[in-house]
């Protein structure tokens, strides 16, 4: 959990003097240009690369290790070999081209392994973008801009206040509950327990030992926060003032400008093969062998 949202690092860069909001809505963003559609294998594989090439660019400035990020992506093999599993097994309609045919005539594709690993680099795109924006974004900040976000619906009576509040503790309570998680694993790991070893089951048995303590412990935790806001008449419905008041700059203007240039580019990509049915890299070779 702490390596793939990634740990906020207060650094002096430009990514970390963005406004959260405007880093939230760039998050959907450009989520929304690696799930688009942008024709055949060539042309998604070109376009996410060069996505993929902005993304690094965006972490080189904001001072977010690649090697950490890659440290995170450790439990992606097992969903990677499902993936594979799947589109081989279980191919569509419009595959053509075979590259292993089995005695009885069934047939895996070489659009198969295409396809799982076209699903495999946009996860990795989508977790890439999450680590940014966790590694750059103090916790509080990112429930701030969810409940500016959610302001128009104060309109129909919707309690965002409460759902802001409900995000911070969360968002708060992730690192304290995973340094309880590895306490009560050494302490059970004292007395005997070993969550490596053996078959599923065993594995399934002592796990067990580590998830009841921890429910223990987090409803523990949470009746005390409970009274504890109670007994400073915390009121979820009261209007509340802040301490740091959000103001966009003119860098965040400027960021902006270019986050919705960088997202009219690839939707527009994607209109003109799926509309258009314009190949766009041989319409860009075509430019190029213009000039």
């Amino acid at each position: 959990m702490d390596k793939i949202f990634g740990k906020y690092t207060p650094f002096n860069t430009p990514i970390h003097k963005l406004d959260p909001r405007l880093k939230l809505f760039g998050l959907l963003c450009l989520m929304v240009c690696c799930f688009l559609d942008y024709g055949n294998f060539a042309n998604t594989f070109a376009v996410l690369g060069c996505l993929f090439v902005f993304i690094l660019i965006i972490m080189i400035m904001g001072k977010i290790s690649f090697f950490s990020f890659l440290k995170s992506l450790k439990a992606l093999w097992i969903m990677m070999i499902f993936l594979i599993l799947i589109n081989c097994f279980i191919p569509y309609d419009d595959f053509t081209h075979p590259m292993i045919v089995f005695s009885n005539g069934y047939t895996i594709y070489w659009e198969s392994l295409l396809n799982a690993l076209r699903v495999m680099f946009r996860i990795l795109m989508m977790i890439a973008l999450t680590f940014i924006l966790t590694s750059t974004t103090p916790a509080m900040d990112i429930t701030s801009s969810f409940e500016w976000y959610l302001t128009p619906l104060k309109i129909f009576k919707f309690p965002t206040q409460v759902i802001s509040m409900t995000t911070s503790l969360a968002l708060r309570f992730i690192p304290t509950l995973l340094e309880e998680s590895q306490r009560i694993m050494r302490a059970q790991k004292s007395r005997g327990v070993d969550y490596n070893k053996g078959f599923i089951i065993s594995k399934i048995k002592s796990v067990t030992t580590l998830i009841v303590p921890l429910l223990v412990s987090c409803f523990s935790r949470s009746d005390e926060l409970a009274l504890a806001m109670d007994a400073r008449g915390y009121d979820p419905y009261a209007k509340r003032t802040r301490y740091r008041i959000l103001r966009f700059t003119l860098w965040d203007l400027f960021s902006i400008i270019m986050l919705l240039l960088v997202t009219a580019f690839f939707i527009y990509l994607c209109v003109l093969e799926n509309v258009y049915g314009v190949n766009f890299i041989e319409f860009l070779f075509e430019i190029t062998g213009t000039f």
